[in-house]
Order: structure tokens, then sequence, then C-alpha cells
């Protein structure tokens, strides 16, 4: 991706795969994707250290993203969007942002009342 300058790449299990861990070797990229149990080959002690690790390091930026996800799919309409061409979603999604900055706003205003 061009523009793109960070080192590291932060996914869920989901995303892991032998042809994307290749690619962002290749693109001499960091990995820090979780590792994934299966049925009948549990997680390793290091694997679960590992997890437990990039869950500790990555948590800040989780928890904020996560509740930016959650507030739009769960206060705002949910997560379908509801409009005939690409042009009016992207309208729609980018009030739903602007809803979503606003209220944060208004919370933080709340929070700190006489900023410095």
């Amino acid at each position: 991706m061009q523009g793109n300058t960070g080192t590291s790449v932060w996914a869920d299990a989901d995303c892991r795969s032998d042809e994307m861990e290749a690619k962002l070797r290749d693109s001499k990229l960091k990995i820090h994707i979780y590792r994934k149990g299966k049925r009948d080959k549990p997680l390793t002690g290091q694997a679960e250290a590992s997890n437990r690790t990039k869950s500790t390091n990555s948590a800040p930026v989780r928890i904020r993203v996560g509740h930016i996800f959650g507030a739009q799919t769960s206060d705002w309409g949910g997560a379908l969007v509801r409009t005939i061409g690409r042009v009016r979603a992207k309208a729609k999604i980018g009030m739903k942002n602007l809803e979503c900055t606003m209220r944060r706003l208004g919370q933080l205003g709340r929070l700190n009342p006489n900023p410095v």
C-alpha cells in the first residue's frame, strides 16, 4: 500500500495463513498476528504467552477502535447500509462517522470542561 509507513501488522487469528505471512515477510513487515488453537491441537504455552503479550500491547488501540465500531453498529442503525449506489452509501457512512465524532467531542467536553 503506497504511503503506508508502518513497520508492523497487528491482526486477529482469522487473518493468519501461510500465504499472508509470506506476503508480509516479503514486504519486510513485522508480524503480530494471534495464534489460534484447533480442536485436536491446542495452543502451546509459548503460543498462549505470545497471544497474551500481543493482547496487552495492542489493548489501548483495540479498545478505542472497538468502541467506535460497536457504537456505530449498535446505536446508529447497525452495520447494514440501505442505500442505492456507492455515492449515497459513502455519504451515509460519512454521516455516521461525523455523528460519532460529534458525540465523542461532547463526551470529552463533559469529562474535561476546562481544557488547559
